[in-house]
């Protein structure tokens, strides 16, 4: 198992320069992360400065809250494959879940992996938002709906990933789908704790320090 494969190498913080992704993405191409996670509006800076190695670029869509209408979700997703992203982590509409309406998460997350063609899709429910059986039930609508991953957080809400709520979605989903860790993992104990909980991604801002502990 090679640590540094897991991990999305992360900064979505608004006050996030071009200085500090071009650093992320370096650090990125020296520590052989799997990606490098950044805003939209960062995407193309850096797939610039990723060119030549085999990290890939994610953005963030709907983010963080989720509560875009799907056809700005669509578009946006669109721009930023256009823009150069290789993988599209979506959020939610948080609220239909929280509603019980999981056909509208299930079709939401269809067009938005529609919009995706090849481009790997992950879908972020915010866990701390949600009971166990609302979990369950949004892993079950991103599988149907064909995303590629379930993930647990933005890292923007009340709380981030939880072994508990990485173990309910790798049991809901099987093998089928990734499973994505994300929103306060902070060192290698936790990162390795998520790994064995069922977690195939990791989304942390420490990467660094996790792989060099």
């Amino acid at each position: 198992m090679k640590l540094s494969k897991y991990i999305d190498h992360t900064i979505l913080k608004p006050q996030a320069t071009s200085e500090d992704i071009i650093r992320l993405c370096a650090e990125a191409k020296q520590y052989d992360f799997m990606s490098v996670c950044v805003n939209p509006a960062n995407v193309a800076l850096a797939k610039k400065e990723l060119k030549g190695s085999d990290v890939k670029v994610c953005t963030v869509i709907g983010f963080p809250l989720g509560a875009n209408t799907t056809a700005t979700k669509v578009f946006e997703t669109k721009d930023a494959i256009n823009n150069g992203a290789d993988e599209i982590d979506m959020v939610i509409n948080i609220a239909k879940a929280k509603e019980h309406n999981f056909l509208f998460v299930e079709e939401e997350i269809h067009a938005i992996k529609e919009a995706c063609g090849k481009t790997l899709l992950k879908v972020i429910l915010e866990t701390c938002l949600l009971t166990d059986e609302e979990i369950k039930e949004c892993s079950l609508a991103s599988k149907r709906a064909g995303a590629d991953y379930v993930k647990t957080s933005t890292g923007f809400s009340t709380g981030g990933a939880t072994v508990h709520a990485v173990k309910l979605m790798r049991e809901t989903v099987g093998n089928d789908l990734g499973v994505k860790a994300s929103g306060g993992v902070h060192n290698k104990k936790e990162a390795l704790e998520m790994i064995e909980a069922g977690a195939s991604r990791i989304g942390a801002s420490s990467g660094v320090k996790i792989v060099t502990e």
